[in-house]
């Protein structure tokens, strides 16, 4: 058997969610910036996301993401997450486990009892503070990109909920905030199946509705993600980020929990310090903070913090093979649901 062409990934999760890391053995992505080499993966050749992405190498329930050297001289890595749908800018919990792998891979130097991680990410830099002893991370803290809001109280029309309010905002992607009382349903593990699928169709209905372009990254047009949110008694937001075709994510969302710092900024509920707790679907935690105030194109935005951890579970290497009849992947409805065709 021929193993001369292989990619060696590490097997790391953040909260549940598993976000495995490309470490060797992927092909060079053009494109000058890591915004380039994004738009290059999702308009011109794709062909490395189906292999990590779909099955038989992969499953539903996963993200990939493609390590490769930084673009600016201020960063230490870049990476692109690669998911089922497209590649996608930025990712709060796939960055905490691509900085928790190489810590622990040694890729980078750790130093205790804190090492600073510059990213190079097709959403702008993100500066990661990792808390570390007897050479584990304990937690990673990201600095992550200006974060807005786009519309507050936005009304929708939709066939089976009727008119519902939803907030837009930008925390690395752009999102589709929505109070889960709205569905009827609440966010719970019961649920998952039932959220999943009234995402996956509020994005589909918003596609017709709602128009969204970053007004500096060129690329970025359009709402990735439905987020349903609900709110605790102890004051924490439960999130329950719904991606494509059809799953929920496992961990608070990161980006998402930016995202909704910028909603709550934008409408004077929180200010700089303030703090809130992201709880997941399966009680998962992250910690939401707004450590300062900017403006991008325009628009007032939040400077998010989002801490949380990850853990390396494991390593994998996949062969290349020429004559691999499913080189490109396949995804089936009995396990990513009955919109898998939305992947093409």
């Amino acid at each position: 058997m021929n193993w001369n062409r292989t990619l060696d990934l590490l097997q790391v999760h953040c909260q549940g969610e598993i976000g495995k890391i490309i470490v060797a053995g992927a092909p060079e992505i053009p494109g000058a910036t890591m915004l380039d080499k994004m738009n290059h993966l999702n308009t011109v050749d794709d062909s490395l996301r189906r292999f990590v992405t779909f099955e038989p190498r992969a499953n539903v329930a996963m993200s990939v993401n493609l390590l490769v050297a930084p673009t600016r001289s201020d960063a230490d890595a870049g990476f692109i997450v690669l998911q089922a749908d497209r590649a996608h800018p930025m990712s709060g919990s796939n960055c905490i486990c691509v900085v928790t792998a190489l810590l622990e891979s040694g890729r980078v130097p750790m130093s205790e009892p804190e090492t600073v991680v510059r990213l190079d990410t097709p959403a702008g830099l993100i500066v990661a503070r990792a808390a570390c002893r007897d050479g584990q991370c304990l937690s990673v803290s990201l600095d992550n990109v200006p974060s807005f809001a786009e519309a507050l109280d936005k009304e929708v029309e939709t066939p089976k909920w009727g008119r519902i309010k939803i907030d837009v905002a930008f925390g690395g992607v752009y999102y589709a905030l929505v109070d889960v009382g709205q569905i009827g349903l609440d966010i719970a593990p019961a649920n998952a199946r039932l959220l999943a699928e009234a995402g996956i169709e509020l994005k589909s209905l918003l596609a017709g509705q709602v128009s969204v372009a970053h007004p500096v990254l060129g690329g970025i047009d359009e709402i990735a993600y439905v987020m349903f949110r609900g709110y605790e008694a102890d004051g924490a937001v439960r999130t329950c980020t719904t991606l494509q075709p059809g799953r929920v994510d496992r961990s608070p969302c990161g980006t998402g929990s930016s995202a909704n710092l910028a909603a709550l900024y934008a409408r004077g509920q929180i200010s700089v310090g303030g703090r809130r707790t992201s709880r997941s679907i399966i009680g998962g935690e992250f910690l939401a903070e707004v450590i300062g105030e900017t403006e991008v194109g325009g628009r007032r935005a939040v400077l998010p913090r989002i801490t949380g951890r990850a853990f390396v579970y494991g390593r994998e290497q996949l062969r290349i093979s020429d004559d691999d009849p499913f080189a490109a992947g396949f995804a089936l409805s009995d396990t990513w649901g009955p919109q898998v065709g939305l992947l093409g």
